[in-house]
């Protein structure tokens, strides 16, 4: 894969309640990823971007909601989200810390 579709891929980290938990429960780490991203790319992304081993991904497409406005009705953007599970000793830190 080259360098340019490393960074297509990953959009960005999810941060949630839901993913902090997973976070420190089950050593994973939640990614926004582009629509048409497949696991394999997924895996080769974060792998190459972070310097660390990842065990599995798995991905799913979060449909987004439709909302209520003073304007009549809107709906939110689709999402796809990859939960990327982190070999024992990798860790990605997101803070810098």
């Amino acid at each position: 894969m080259n360098q340019e579709r490393l960074y297509q891929v990953l959009l960005g980290p999810h941060i949630s309640e839901k993913a902090t938990i997973v976070a420190d429960a089950s050593q994973q780490v939640v990614f926004r990823v582009a629509k048409d991203a497949t696991k394999v790319e997924i895996k080769e992304a974060v792998e190459k971007l972070f310097n660390v081993s990842v065990k599995r991904v798995n991905v799913l497409n979060a449909k987004g909601k439709t909302k209520r406005t003073a304007r009549g009705f809107g709906k939110r953007s689709d999402v796809r989200k990859a939960y990327v599970c982190l070999a024992d000793g990798s860790e990605i830190d997101f803070l810098g810390e």
